[in-house]
């Protein structure tokens, strides 16, 4: 069936029609709520509630916009919505002044304080813009710092990027989704890019990971993996950058610098108390890992979710996004 038959059969009542229509555009719309959320969590209840507004509304679509048009539309007065209701998330580092590490960790906070992680192969985020209007890649564009920087727009400006920008909408699209002029998006996106440009760093790790190849990249995962089970402190450090840092959500604790993540992980995860297994996985467009740690029974169970930023072929920032209490 066309996708205008499926509407029609849809709008007559047959939901396996709604469910074929909505279908294709499912992930990318959870993509979409995650950018403007920075959790996978409230991503999934936007997108469903999304598809429960189109399901509702679906006779008052007359076919003037694109289905896409209208389906993130909706997304995004969902995510908006959503917005009012709680306050923005953030890294570690986005939140308070760096550890002491030779202290303990802080007090986990509660989970809508921080960003989540976003498991590459789970959503399937294709390669490279998705239009000749866009300006960041699919992938470049859940990257942490860029999830990180959009939570400190205003939620219209941040719609406005991600709508223009990100899903390559024209001005006159993105006006009529917000209920605004043309000129008001040129403003805010205006301000949305000088707020951006400010907290990203200049090359993407798109770029990055380019640059280094499979060859480079297999061998900087194989050795970090070597390194972590192996409790092997020196051998970590020796892959960061003199300023690197490490943060472990949903504690407020993060360390700055080589010397302070060393001793960190010598006092905490990499002290030879614990049994580590590592697999390389992708989040956030980046490298990453899942590490599983030996509980008293000798069980493999999930530790935390590790996702790595690279300056060139080393590593400038680890987030562990803390999976269990150990």
């Amino acid at each position: 069936m066309t996708e205008s038959e499926l509407r029609d059969a849809a709008v007559e009542g047959s939901e396996s029609a709604y469910a074929e229509l909505v279908e294709s555009h499912r992930r990318q719309l959870h993509a979409h709520c995650y950018r403007m959320l920075g959790s996978v969590h409230d991503a999934e209840d936007a997108v469903q509630e999304t598809l429960l507004r189109a399901w509702r509304s679906l006779s008052s679509f007359q076919g003037r916009s694109s289905l896409r048009s209208w389906l993130y539309t909706i997304a995004t007065n969902v995510c908006l919505r959503a917005i009012e209701r709680r306050p923005g998330r953030v890294l570690p580092i986005g939140y308070g002044p760096p550890s002491d590490p030779h202290g303990p960790l802080g007090e986990p906070l509660v989970e809508s304080t921080w960003i989540e992680p976003y498991p590459d192969e789970r959503l399937g985020l294709d390669d490279g813009p998705v239009g000749p209007e866009a300006r960041y890649e699919q992938r470049e564009s859940i990257e942490l710092a860029f999830i990180a920087a959009l939570q400190h727009l205003p939620a219209r400006q941040r719609a406005v990027l991600i709508l223009r920008d990100v899903l390559g909408f024209s001005g006159a699209e993105v006006a009529a989704a917000l209920g605004t002029t043309p000129a008001s998006v040129y403003s805010m996106l205006q301000r949305a890019h000088q707020t951006v440009e400010q907290r990203i760093p200049e090359l993407s790790q798109q770029a990055t990971l380019r640059s280094l190849g499979d060859e480079g990249l297999r061998a900087i995962v194989d050795r970090y993996v070597r390194a972590w089970e192996h409790n092997d402190v020196e051998g970590i450090a020796a892959m960061l950058t003199e300023s690197a840092t490490i943060a472990m959500p949903p504690t407020p604790t993060w360390y700055r610098g080589r010397d302070a993540v060393a001793t960190g992980l010598g006092e905490l995860a990499l002290s030879g108390r614990m049994t580590w297994r590592v697999t390389p996985i992708r989040a956030n467009g980046q490298l990453a890992v899942m590490a599983y740690c030996e509980d008293v029974g000798g069980t493999l169970v999930p530790n935390h979710l590790a996702v790595l930023t690279l300056r060139g072929s080393l590593i400038d920032e680890i987030n562990f996004f803390l999976l269990t209490s150990h």
